[in-house]
């Protein structure tokens, strides 16, 4: 976008000029439809409102928390300070080069367009420039600006980078959606095994052989409801290429196949983690981060890193599911 920041307007009294010059705050954020955020760096994002929820650049659902953290700051911001003379030029340069454009749009209507740029001295605000729509030119003068009650700048509510927006759910079902879950352990295959999902009560398990095997109901019935509100913990297409590259050339230790009741299907790839360089505890060397490891999904699109403590229920074995007078 061209951030013509140094461009000034002038009309009537100087008096009416400074108070539509603070006037960033929208307050009725229910008719809000969209959001477009854009950087220097060419990054982009129109957050827009749909039935479902709010949606980045039409393609992926927005995390609440961005979303609750961005209509916070677009409602309640305020001016604390006009930027002094003395740093208004150094001010206006350094956001001419860096500053965030934000359009607020209520229907098809551009209601408040401004410039966020960098924090104040102490952190504890941002600087900011009103455009005046109707003239389409800037105001004159920059503002320090904060939101009540919260001590910190402003900048990162305001996300242009899309991936960051994203809703970090990755998997989320529920027994209805669910036809059939495989569970494929290549480091161990004889803990493979499979679900098959008859009704919301009636299930099936088979070892790796195809075998139907006994379970105990209540085990079944917690594993499958894990698979609701599954999040990543860093989405990492796009950023870390010499990873993926040698990824790519590596095997999954372990992959979920969810076939879905409406004939889609799912497939997540789980790759190990090398272990952080740390001093080994107990004489303990890990030939493999206990902690953390990566994950290949979205038709291996998709590359994302997440946590052990969160993933690691839904890749056990058969075990599991036997009740503890049958395990071996």
């Amino acid at each position: 976008f061209g951030l013509s920041i140094i461009i000034y307007k002038k009309k009537g009294g100087s008096s009416t000029v400074d108070t539509d010059a603070r006037n960033f705050k929208y307050k009725d954020t229910a008719e809000i439809t969209k959001i477009f955020i854009a950087d220097k760096e060419g990054n982009q994002s129109a957050i827009e409102r749909t039935k479902t929820g709010w949606v980045v650049n039409g393609k992926f659902s927005c995390r609440a928390d961005a979303i609750l953290n961005l209509l916070e700051v677009v409602k309640n911001v305020e001016v604390k300070m006009p930027v002094p003379k003395s740093a208004k030029e150094n001010v206006l340069k350094v956001m001419a080069s860096t500053a965030l454009k934000v359009e607020v749009y209520a229907g098809k209507d551009l209601v408040r367009q401004y410039y966020v740029g960098h924090e104040t001295p102490d952190s504890e605000g941002s600087y900011m420039l009103l455009t005046d729509i109707e003239a389409e030119k800037n105001y004159e003068q920059p503002f320090v600006c904060f939101i009540p009650g919260f001590v910190g700048y402003l900048i990162p509510r305001f996300i242009a980078k899309e991936n960051e927006w994203r809703d970090r759910v990755v998997l989320n079902y529920i027994p209805p959606q669910i036809k059939q879950i495989k569970m494929e352990h290549f480091e161990m295959p004889d803990s493979t095994f499979t679900i098959d999902v008859l009704n919301t009560k009636t299930f099936k398990l088979k070892n790796n052989a195809g075998v139907e095997i006994l379970f105990d109901e209540f085990k079944m019935k917690q594993y499958l409801a894990y698979f609701q509100n599954i999040s990543y913990e860093v989405l990492l297409t796009g950023k870390e290429k010499k990873l993926s590259d040698s990824l790519f050339k590596t095997k999954p230790f372990d992959v979920i196949t969810v076939s879905r009741t409406d004939y889609k299907t799912d497939v997540f790839k789980f790759y190990h983690k090398k272990p952080p360089n740390i001093v080994p505890e107990h004489g303990v060397v890990y030939t493999v981060d206990a902690d953390r490891m990566y994950m290949r999904f979205d038709g291996d699109k998709e590359w994302a890193q997440v946590q052990n403590f969160v993933f690691g229920k839904l890749l056990v074995g058969t075990n599991y599911f036997l009740a503890p007078s049958v395990k071996k």
